[in-house]
């Protein structure tokens, strides 16, 4: 009978705290989706830019749009007349900058990438502004050779990879922002 009821104490206790930790409050965040449902298509015109840096237009509006296909429910078309909403922007600047130098050659061994963002989503029947964001600013070091025989120049593949990490950040800061 003893060991009975110690069984039971425990099994209380287990119950009382999963139930507790059940109604502690969190959740995964990322999953609800409170964006207008009359939201259904997006249209990402080329941003403007106001950089010597062409291909950076090209590619971060493309990946913008893959990260949103891949990780929303919208679809994106191209022409902002075919869409619900209209996600706009402005490159505001793109800078490359040494920041690590070898001591012995003086060559830097380290640059860092910064980009600077406008971005504007707007619904397009209503005219209303959905998400809105000045000054979005992105940082992203690489390394650089200093033996002149293993040299590559690594600017093009890093801003790649920054632009990937760009459209991460503003599809992630859209939703998260519903």
């Amino acid at each position: 009978m003893k060991r009975r009821s110690l069984f039971q104490i425990n099994s209380i206790a287990v119950m009382l705290c999963a139930l507790s930790t059940l109604s502690c409050g969190y959740h995964v965040g990322g999953k609800a989706d409170l964006m207008p449902k009359s939201i259904q298509t997006i249209a990402i015109p080329a941003f403007t830019t106001f950089t010597t840096r062409y291909k950076l237009v090209d590619t971060l509006t493309q990946q913008i749009g893959r990260e949103f296909t891949a990780r929303t429910r919208f679809h994106i078309v191209e022409s902002p007349n075919e869409a619900d909403a209209v996600l706009s922007g402005s490159i505001n600047s793109a800078q490359v900058y040494p920041v690590i130098f070898d001591p012995t050659s003086g060559k830097a061994t380290t640059i860092q990438l910064m980009v600077n963002l406008t971005i504007n989503l707007r619904e397009q029947s209503t005219g209303k502004t959905l998400y809105s964001r000045a000054n979005y600013s992105f940082k992203q070091n690489y390394d650089v050779a200093v033996d002149p025989h293993q040299f590559f120049d690594e600017s093009g593949p890093a801003f790649d990879r920054m632009t990937r990490d760009i459209a991460r950040d503003v599809v992630s800061a859209i939703v998260d922002n519903f």
